[in-house]
């Protein structure tokens, strides 16, 4: 049975409430949210559409309106947008004319690797995710994350175990290891306006608040 494992990265992290960590998120309120292509820095190519595929669902729970991710990516695709690199820069408020979101969504995904050692393997997945209002500009949550998915074996021949590892390493699906990274990071978003605990959240004490996060 493959294990997970999963990690909130950042360089410095204080146990804090919800509204302390990320105040701008209950001041602003968004309630749509449009998500743009991913930047991809890993050498996986389906990386950015395996994220895609996986992120729509997270965020409908936690009580947000998901503009189409199909649609958007068509949208900028006619726009010779096909990499969320070349977005960098384009004022925020041009978002929230385009397709009147309250906020983006933007993914730089870090890692997707598959590793091998002695007596073992995993699958590391790694990704920054930056929510910015199309109001203010201003970045109003952000984290980071990171899910170490083990393909061991653990049969306790060494032999057995190498070729187990191989094989299970080698047929992993990747869409549930995208879909653990977003469903995880994004419970640690305030809820939206569409869930039932909306502005009842912020004394939550399940953030970990990583060095740089919005505020």
């Amino acid at each position: 049975m493959l294990l997970a494992a999963v990690v909130l990265a950042g360089c410095q992290h204080t146990t804090v409430t919800k509204e302390q960590a990320f105040p701008n998120m209950y001041k602003e309120k968004p309630a749509a949210i449009l998500v743009v292509p991913a930047i991809n820095e890993t050498t996986a190519a389906d990386a950015a559409d395996l994220y895609s595929t996986t992120i729509a669902k997270p965020l409908a729970e936690a009580g947000y309106y998901v503009l189409s991710i199909p649609y958007t990516k068509q949208f900028l695709f006619r726009e010779g947008v096909v990499d969320g690199k070349q977005l960098e820069g384009v004022p925020m408020n041009k978002y929230q004319q385009m397709f009147g979101a309250d906020a983006v969504l933007f993914v730089t995904i870090k890692s997707w690797d598959t590793n091998y050692y002695i007596t073992g393997g995993n699958v590391t997945v790694a990704a920054n995710f930056e929510l910015k209002s199309t109001v203010t500009s201003d970045t109003i949550w952000q984290y980071d994350g990171i899910v170490v998915h083990n393909t061991s074996g653990n049969s306790g021949n060494l032999v057995a175990d190498l070729i187990a590892t191989a094989i299970t390493t080698a047929m992993v699906d990747y869409v549930p290891v995208a879909d653990q990274v977003n469903t995880r990071i994004v419970n640690t978003l305030p809820v939206g306006k569409y869930h039932q605990r909306h502005n009842t959240d912020g004394n939550d004490k399940s953030v970990l608040l990583p060095t740089g996060s919005g505020s």
